[in-house]
Parts: structure tokens; C-alpha cells; sequence
């Protein structure tokens, strides 16, 4: 631990002067750049606008993809739902096949850019009141901060569990130097701290630009409370309810709705508008999202990009798994098995697997090869979803619960559900999610909290622990965390590694 804050303090340093040098040109008239430290750099607005853009970058670590796979495909290895062609990478083979261990890249990616997002969160808390600066836009940017760090807080949480919970900015003599890791009850109540902060600071409904909105805000309060209803905290009801609320506030807002066809989920000119309410930022050519080389089949020749991983696609039991007459599960609709070839686009090559075609940027890999599609964090759909799941186990299936999950099943061309009990509603709002939102690193986050999987032979949910995936292996217990990275407990003698691995 002790070296990655070493890292970590010189890092944010210098991404402080990179990202304001980008975006302030007086910035770049400072005449000895080398005296800029944390003491004295927090002088103007344009600086706290910095340190709140340098919380931003954490999120794109996770979504790196390349001949090594990606640290965001470990989630929906996870599930038991995804295959890959990629022999060699070996961290999404570990995943996949249940003999994941802590040495596997793509758990300390997760876990080092979530901590780095969190200390430049906590320098922002910390520095800009400081400030002298509009209040409304300095009230702003700490709502974005304390979203921030309730948002990397509550993936290690679910990720790693018993992590440790660090709400200060730390150096050399700091006690927090070497954290002992907090209960799951404080990271919790600090998660929920940091949003109710959030909620209240002004935030516009929708960011068209990208940053955080109070459309954001209320969707992760709302998974929050969901995830606190069920494993491993158990809240029960009174976390239900909260939950349903905070998805009602997006919902009655008026300012999203589903887009009317699948094609737009992936349309680079739709992202942060209409269905999507939070997304990781892409630009083509300037900082350009890597994922479309893993989710084209390797070496087929349908893309213009050189490298074609075949890093991740459907089970094919799974897309087989949907309700009969799901749009869904049509030809590139959710997913693509066949393509023209990149030297002669009049052919079409049958690929023979089910490929993800609701984050495929056609004009990247036909010919500009740099894709500026956003990747989605929070869309209207799960938050319908969530709200139909959570008012249900309030009060059973209402008049608005019903059609908050037929809005989602209209669109994919499905009778409305009409007439079910507590338990039928509520198993078939998981199936919607289950499809919905598959290949978004949703699956498995509702797997751990609920203790569920799904069945693609038998189509009924299962308990988690026992659940034989459809190519053979078991879900055990320790598969209800990852395992802590093995750096972080050799750094940290106070951290204890989470049991089977």
C-alpha cells in the first residue's frame, strides 16, 4: 500500500498540471511550474475544476481492451453468460472457468484506479472550499466529488468487500498510511453520506457534456439501496422503499425516457442524451475507447482495425435462453453472427457465435478505426427496472410497477405482464434485467446481492452458491468476492485476503 500512495500522490500531481494545462491557456503562463505542490496549487476555480476532471479518468482503466482482454470483461466472465476466443488471456480464462486468483490484472485494475479516483476525490473535498469561487459552481463540483467517491466506494465494496475506507487525502505521516479495512456497515453509511450530499448540490438533471447530473446522482442512490435491501447487509424493506424513491425522482423528472429503437444505444451521435443518463467519456481520435477490437471475432477480417480479439461474446445458451419473440435476440438487434468481410463488404461471413452488437461502432470498425461511443454506466432502462423490482417487495406488484417493466418489454415486442404474484413479478423483473442490461457489468453485481443465477437450460433462477454454469463449472461461496490483489497484501499486513483464494 505504502508504494501505490507513494505512486498515487505524484501521479495526481502531475495529471492536476496535465488536465489544467489542457484547459486553461493563462495556466501555461506560470513562470516556474516546478513549485506547483498539493499546498499551493489550490489558488483558483480553474483549479478546482482540475482536480474534480482528474476524479473522471478512474473511470476508463477498467474499460482498457487489447489481446490481454479487459479488466471490465472480468464482471461478465463472472456470470457465466460470456465465452472468448482469446487463448491468451489468461486473467479473463481464470474468471471464466472459477479458478480466479489474486494475482489476476484485472482485480488490481479495478482496485488501483478506484483508489486513485477516490484520493482525487478526497483532495477535492478537502481544497476546493477553500477556494475563492462562485458558490454555485464550487457547490457543483463538490456534489460531482462526493459522487465520485461513493461511486469507485461502492464497486470496491461489492467487488472485494471489506476494503479500506480512506476520507482524507494522506501523505508520508499519515495514519491512514496503512488502513486496517472498515466494517461493510461504514463504507455503506459513507456511500450514502457522500450521495445525500450530492443530491443537494445543485446538479442539473442531465449533463449533455458527460458530467455528473442529478440524473446520476439518484440512479446510483438507487442502486445503493437496492444492493443495501439485499446481501450482504439484508436491509430488508425500509432499504426497498428507499430505493423505489430515488428511482421514482428519476423517473418523474420527465427528462429521460427509452430510446424507441436498440440501434441507439450504440449511436455515438445519441450518447449522453435520451435513454442515457451516465456514461464513461470517449472522443474518436483524442481519447478514443479501445473495447471494439474485443467485441469483433478474432481474425475474421470483418473490421478495419488490425486487431480483432474475439475477447468476449454470448453464450450462445444464453441468447437462447430469451422469450420467445424478444426483439432482442434478432439479428443485430443485442447481438450479430454474421458480418461482410472488410476486403469485399458485398460478402457475408456467417461467424457462427453470438457477438455484442449493442456497443459495435459501426463507422470505427468499417473504416475510421477510432471510436468515440461512450460506454453506459446508468440508462433509463435498469432504473424502470429497479423501480419496478423495489415496489414490489414493498407492495406487492402495483399499476406502476407493471409498467415500468412493460415500457422495457413493449420495446423488445413481448406481452405486457399482467396478473402475477409477488414471487412470478418478481423473478420475471430479473429475467428483464438479466437481458436488458446483459454485456453491461450489471449481471453480476444483482447475482451477488440477490444470491441468484439464472438457468439458461432450465430458465428459473437458482441459488448462487451450487449454480453449475452451462459449460461445467460450480459457483462455490468464494466466488461471492474477488480476491484482494496480491500487491495490496503484500503492502498492507493489516488486510486479510477474502476466504478461498
Amino acid at each position: 500500500m505504502k508504494k501505490h500512495i507513494i505512486k498515487l500522490s505524484r501521479v495526481l500531481v502531475i495529471g492536476l498540471l496535465m488536465t489544467t494545462a489542457w484547459g486553461c491557456n493563462e495556466f501555461l503562463e506560470e513562470t516556474d511550474k516546478s513549485n506547483f505542490t498539493l499546498e499551493n496549487y489550490f489558488t483558483r476555480p480553474e483549479h478546482a475544476t482540475s482536480v474534480v476532471n482528474s476524479i473522471y479518468e478512474s473511470l476508463q482503466p477498467v474499460m482498457s481492451s487489447g489481446f490481454g482482454g479487459g479488466p471490465w470483461m472480468m464482471l461478465e466472465f463472472a456470470t457465466g453468460l460470456a465465452n472468448t476466443e482469446l487463448g491468451q488471456a489468461q486473467n479473463s480464462l481464470f474468471v471464466r472457468n472459477l479458478i480466479n486468483n489474486s494475482d489476476n490484472g484485472y482485480g488490481q485494475t479495478y482496485w488501483t484506479s478506484s483508489y486513485r479516483g477516490i484520493a482525487n476525490a478526497n483532495l477535492a473535498i478537502e481544497k476546493i472550499p477553500e477556494i475563492e469561487m462562485d458558490n454555485t459552481a464550487q457547490t457543483r463540483l463538490l456534489g460531482e466529488a462526493r459522487f465520485f467517491r461513493a461511486f469507485y466506494y461502492f464497486n470496491l465494496i461489492r467487488i472485494f468487500g471489506n476494503i479500506p475506507l480512506i476520507t482524507s487525502s494522506i501523505d508520508l505521516t499519515s495514519p491512514e498510511l496503512y488502513p486496517d479495512p472498515a466494517s461493510t456497515e461504514a463504507v455503506y453509511n459513507q456511500i450514502v453520506a457522500d450521495l445525500e450530499v450530492a443530491e443537494n448540490s445543485g446538479l442539473p438533471w442531465r449533463d449533455a457534456s458527460g458530467r455528473v447530473s442529478m440524473g446520476a446522482v439518484k440512479s446510483l442512490m438507487s442502486d445503493v439501496y437496492l444492493t443495501m435491501a439485499g446481501y450482504p447487509l439484508q436491509g430488508g424493506s425500509q432499504y426497498y422503499q428507499l430505493a423505489a424513491e430515488k428511482a421514482n425522482d428519476v423517473i418523474q423528472s420527465g427528462v429521460f425516457e427509452l430510446f424507441d429503437s436498440y440501434e441507439q444505444l450504440h449511436s455515438v451521435e445519441d450518447k449522453n442524451l435520451g435513454e442515457h443518463i451516465f456514461m464513461i467519456q470517449y472522443a474518436a481520435f483524442t481519447v478514443p475507447s479501445s473495447w471494439q477490437v474485443s467485441i469483433i471475432p478474432y481474425n475474421r477480417g470483418i473490421s478495419a482495425y488490425s486487431a480483432e480479439t474475439g475477447g468476449i461474446f454470448a453464450n450462445q445458451e444464453f441468447v437462447e435462453s430469451f422469450e420467445p419473440g424478444d426483439k432482442r435476440a434478432e439479428e443485430k438487434e443485442f447481438f450479430y453472427t454474421e458480418y461482410s468481410l472488410e476486403s469485399d463488404r458485398s460478402t457475408t461471413m456467417e461467424l457462427g457465435d453470438y457477438y455484442i452488437w449493442k456497443h459495435f461502432d459501426e463507422v470505427a470498425q468499417l473504416s475510421t478505426t477510432s471510436s468515440g461511443m461512450n460506454w453506459p454506466v446508468y440508462r433509463y432502462a435498469e432504473i424502470l427496472l429497479n423501480y419496478a423490482e423495489a415496489v414490489n417487495e414493498v407492495n406487492g406488484p402495483t399499476e406502476e410497477a407493471y409498467e415500468a417493466v412493460n415500457l422495457i418489454r413493449r420495446r423488445a415486442n413481448l406481452p405486457d405482464l399482467e396478473n402475477l404474484s409477488q414471487q412470478d413479478f418478481r423473478e420475471a423483473v430479473w429475467r428483464e434485467k438479466w437481458v436488458e442490461l446483459c454485456f453491461e457489468n450489471k449481471t453480476w453485481y444483482d447475482m451477488v446481492r440477490l444470491r441468484k443465477a439464472f438457468n439458461v437450460n432450465t430458465r428459473e433462477f437458482e441459488d448462487y452458491v451450487g449454480h453449475e454454469f452451462s459449460y461445467g463449472p460450480t459457483l462455490k461461496e468464494r466466488e461471492l468476492l474477488f480476491p484482494i490483489p496480491t500487491a495490496e497484501i503484500r503492502n498492507n499486513d493489516k488486510l486479510s485476503q477474502n476466504p478461498g483464494y
